[in-house]
């Protein structure tokens, strides 16, 4: 019977994001990845190399996937808040991509790049150009600078799953309410739309400001 290499680098992968997730970059194990996978781990190098490299092709597949199920367009947003609501129902049914950041921000030194820093970057770059193009075309009304923009709704999206602990003890009423919590999401990105649009000095703005002279 021939051999299934497409399906093999899935259930290889599979097992990686959750061996990743679960266990970090540094504690996570080749050989576990092989034996949930049910593949010899030699065929794990063959397909995907060390385990660096290994953990870096799990984080940029995660992103793409990410990406590819809630995309940002100027469509999307002209609806900031209810974009923000996506991600969070992403992360609430693929708890694992917030977890694989965060391991990867512990195990990470501050100048030190990280797992496929470039094609990342690349990545988030698409997602802001789309914020200014709605800034210019007029379907987002904020004077917020994109990336600021961005990195809000990234932040205010994935922190209700980083960190539960906080989420329980500053609102109880919405620990066990998945949908009170992505509506209060929703709340806190369309105030941050609504306070930041119009006239008047952003936190921000498009760029930099020039300090006050007196």
């Amino acid at each position: 019977m021939a051999w299934d290499t497409a399906r093999t680098r899935r259930l290889i992968l599979d097992a990686a994001v959750a061996e990743f997730a679960a266990h970090g970059p540094e504690a996570a194990r080749m050989d576990r990845i092989a034996a949930t996978a049910g593949v010899n781990k030699e065929r794990i190098y063959s397909y995907f190399g060390n385990k660096r490299q290994m953990f870096a092709i799990v984080l940029t597949t995660e992103l793409e996937r990410l990406a590819e199920a809630v995309p940002l367009d100027e469509r999307a947003a002209s609806d900031l808040g209810e974009y923000a609501g996506q991600v969070f129902d992403y992360h609430r049914e693929h708890p694992h991509f917030v977890r694989l950041l965060h391991w990867e921000g512990l195990h990470t030194a501050d100048d030190e790049p990280v797992a496929a820093e470039a094609e990342r970057t690349a990545h988030y770059a698409e997602k802001i150009a789309a914020l200014a193009g709605a800034q210019e075309s007029g379907c987002l009304d904020t004077r917020l600078a994109p990336r600021e923009l961005l990195y809000a709704v990234i932040v205010l999206a994935g922190w209700w799953f980083a960190t539960p602990q906080l989420r329980r003890m500053l609102m109880p009423d919405l620990d066990d309410d998945p949908d009170g919590q992505r509506a209060a999401l929703v709340r806190l990105v369309k105030a941050l739309i609504e306070r930041s649009a119009g006239g008047g000095e952003a936190a921000g703005g498009r760029g930099t400001s020039e300090p006050s002279r007196t």
